[in-house]
């Protein structure tokens, strides 16, 4: 007999506002016999439909609901709704390099699908969709016709599921690295061991817009990774310096440096936070800094740890901004909420000496779009800041 969650009284208002996670906690009880991953049907207290998804008791989201009709489950949804998220896409960019699929916001929660090219990398994050993972591909390889569809399996989330963090080819052949365009820029993208999908796509339009700050300059990128802030700030500034604290990371940089014969762009081995403090000492200056450090904190426990951390960062880099130059500081975390970084960052010019001017504040790319339901889904800020 397939499962039935009976809601606690109340709980069912976030699903039926558009949220996809029932928690654990949410439940009053559990009714029915089947196995983990399974279909589940959710019930509020009063015996309503508010909707049907994957069950994992393993998890503390214990059901992803991403239906809420009369929908069925199989491989016709999956065409469908790949097929739904690809054109919102196809209207969106005229290159083809995106998030193609986004998890919950495109109606597929825990599936992400990033597309490079004629090379599609896949993120299966919890056991329902994994266990899915055939009829997934297949729905990908007949809408995309791809070379290649590749499983990034490492993310840690996927422990808290059950599964195995694995890598493997799905579909097709895949290359070791994948070279894209953004931007006007070559890029090469190691979609087999670098970070997530091998690409952060969500900043393409934030590195777009970063060059404005960059013109005849000197700049410096902090937690540059594989250098997509650098290579863009390249093309217009006098000089880069790109500092990450992976070697790899670095090589990179400089691989998609020669790639598009720029030879404006330094690299230096080095954790951000020991590398500002020293210039600080030395008494460096840049025209521009930029900030995109990875998440300091992935859940609610960890935000004030964040946020310490944020502000040694951002306190450093205002003051190696020349007055009257810029700073562009970036977040992924969702728990680091706007209002929140917004404070961080005003406490941090207040304590540095020096006065900002906020220009503009960004998000992620409209290949990743926010559910207004689901703040989960709103997770990237881009302050684009005058330091005087």
């Amino acid at each position: 007999m397939p499962y039935t969650v009976i809601l606690k009284k109340g709980e069912e208002k976030r699903i039926l506002g558009g949220h996809s996670w029932v928690y654990a906690n949410e439940v009053q009880r559990i009714e029915g016999k089947d196995k983990n991953g399974a279909l589940a049907t959710v019930r509020a207290a009063d015996g309503r439909f508010v909707g049907k998804g994957y069950i994992n008791h393993l998890s503390k989201i214990l059901v992803r609901v991403f239906l809420r009709g009369d929908e069925e489950d199989g491989p016709a949804l999956y065409a469908g709704r790949i097929a739904r998220a690809d054109e919102l896409r196809r209207r969106l960019f005229a290159d083809e390099c995106y998030r193609a699929v986004f998890g919950e916001a495109d109606d597929l929660p825990a599936l992400i699908v990033d597309r490079y090219g004629d090379i599609l990398v896949a993120e299966f994050l919890s056991l329902g969709v994994a266990q899915r993972e055939e009829t997934i591909v297949q729905a990908l390889a007949e809408h995309f016709s791809p070379r290649g569809i590749y499983l990034r399996g490492d993310a840690a989330v996927r422990q808290k599921e059950g599964l195995p963090l694995e890598n493997r080819v799905l579909w097709g052949e895949v290359p070791d690295r994948v070279e894209i365009c953004e931007n006007g820029i070559r890029m090469s993208v190691d979609v087999k061991r670098g970070q997530k999908t091998g690409y952060f796509l969500d900043q393409k339009e934030n590195r777009l817009a970063a060059r404005r700050y960059c013109r005849g300059g000197s700049v410096l990128d902090c937690f540059c990774n594989s250098g997509g802030f650098s290579l863009n700030a390249a093309t217009v500034a006098g000089e880069v310096t790109a500092v990450d604290i992976s070697q790899p990371a670095l090589d990179s940089v400089k691989e998609n440096a020669a790639l598009n014969g720029m030879k404006n762009i330094r690299t230096v081995c080095a954790d951000a936070f020991d590398f500002l403090r020293a210039e600080r000492a030395a008494g460096g200056q840049y025209d521009c800094v930029i900030l995109d450090p990875p998440a300091f904190c992935k859940s609610a426990a960890e935000v004030r740890d964040a946020y310490r951390g944020y502000k040694d960062v951002n306190l450093s880099a205002m003051k190696l901004v020349r007055p009257g130059g810029f700073l562009i500081s970036c977040s992924c975390s969702h728990y680091m909420t706007p209002t929140l970084f917004a404070k961080m960052l005003a406490e941090s010019a207040r304590e540095s000496g020096r006065r900002a001017k906020v220009l503009e504040t960004r998000v992620q790319a409209p290949d990743h779009p926010a559910l207004l339901a689901a703040e989960e889904t709103s997770y990237l800020k881009a302050f684009f800041l005058q330091i005087v």
